[in-house]
């Protein structure tokens, strides 16, 4: 029995992880889950799955937890807090984290899994585009295994030899290519983009996932943010890495050898698949996700990624190239851009000027300590939101 922590459980991959474990009872068994402040669906959770031990956002979310529980019988220990979040990621019971926490806030808990030597399922892409180099070494020097759970990467990590040691060329590796669906706006006239509203850019054409990610995606700026995922988790310079536009999200990421064979991932769009891939490795199970049918995708369509309608995905590639803090500024100011956006503060099309006023204003260096990340972190967030604040005032 395989005892399992998922951090982020209501959140969409969570939901999707918890539909595979319950599908194979015999060898997994829920040790431990964690949401901000969705305090229903997790007391919900708790009553199916019932862990060990819970966690939330806040102390008020953590009392209604208990009161929940409480009248359902059920004994899971119930905390809040950073300090709890790490405490379940990195305890002995477990034996692979799920994380799955949106944003900057999952930094902590992914890292201590890390450290903790842990099996870990990594969804949380900006753990490694903050810190990508103090991520990787805690998973060399503590004997961690690290998965990459978002389809793109976990299809590159399906397409590589396994024995590659984190050095495509060694493999032969020509470069790795990262798909795209192209969002909701692919076709629409740039012109027209200052005008779409949250709802539209939340309606991912392909994909079910919260509203943050959905934005990025239209925005491409979560294709950036892979890219800088990618060139952490499997040793790849930016010139290595190329984003191809896909509408039909059949082809999940594919990689070019040197002697001119290229390897793709297919399947079906929904992230049970890589979920079951990386909990089942090295091996396989179910993961309740249907059969592709070829005949009936009939069409594969491929472009390149136009970085005039993507702004944010140059972006990310500039901060990649530039190295040091400059992806944590990146991450950072995007995060509180695109909350403005969702708050109807700025338009869809200043969120990437949000972003780049960031980058290019506050000084970045080297990331040597997790402190030094989360300082340059701090400073781009403020530093957005007086940017923010200064444009609607004028």
């Amino acid at each position: 029995m395989q005892y399992i922590t998922i951090l982020g459980a209501t959140g969409s991959i969570g939901v999707s992880t918890l539909d595979v474990l319950a599908r194979h009872p015999e060898q997994y068994s829920v040790y431990a889950l964690s949401a901000h402040g969705k305090v229903a669906e997790l007391a919900a959770q708790c009553r199916q799955f019932r862990p060990q031990r819970a966690v939330v956002g806040t102390p008020e979310a953590a009392q209604e937890l208990r009161r929940l529980l409480a009248d359902a019988g059920l004994s899971t220990e119930v905390d809040y807090g950073v300090e709890a979040l790490c405490a379940i990621a990195s305890a002995a019971e477990v034996h692979s984290v799920m994380a799955a926490i949106v944003g900057a806030a999952g930094l902590a808990p992914t890292l201590a899994a890390a450290r903790a030597g842990k099996k870990v399922l990594l969804a949380n892409k900006e753990a490694l585009v903050m810190s990508g180099q103090l991520f990787i070494d805690a998973v060399q020097e503590n004997g961690a295994v690290l998965l990459p759970i978002d389809s793109e990467h976990n299809a590159i990590f399906q397409c590589l030899p396994h024995n590659y040691g984190r050095v495509p060329q060694a493999a032969g590796v020509a470069k790795i290519v990262l798909t795209a669906s192209g969002g909701p706006f692919l076709t629409r006239d740039v012109a027209s983009l200052g005008d779409v509203t949250p709802d539209q850019a939340c309606k991912h054409p392909k994909w079910v996932m919260g509203r943050k990610i959905s934005v990025d995606s239209a925005t491409m700026m979560n294709k950036g943010l892979e890219v800088i995922e990618a060139h952490w988790l499997f040793g790849a310079p930016a010139d290595q890495i190329e984003v191809l536009i896909h509408p039909q999200s059949v082809i999940h990421s594919m990689v070019s050898y040197v002697d001119g064979s290229v390897l793709a991932q297919l399947g079906n769009p929904d992230m049970r698949t890589p979920i079951a891939n990386a909990l089942a490795w090295p091996e396989r199970i179910a993961s309740g996700v249907a059969q592709l049918d070829l005949a009936q995708v009939a069409t594969l369509q491929f472009e390149r990624a136009d970085m005039l309608r993507f702004p944010c995905l140059q972006l990310a590639y500039d901060a990649l190239r530039a190295g040091g803090t400059a992806p944590a500024l990146l991450n950072a100011a995007n995060e509180v851009a695109v909350q403005a956006f969702l708050d109807l503060r700025i338009g869809f099309r200043q969120i990437d000027k949000v972003v780049a006023h960031v980058i290019e204003t506050v000084p970045h260096g080297a990331a040597s300590s997790i402190e030094t990340v989360l300082e340059q972190d701090r400073q781009a967030r403020a530093s957005a939101q007086a940017y923010i604040a200064g444009r609607l005032a004028a």
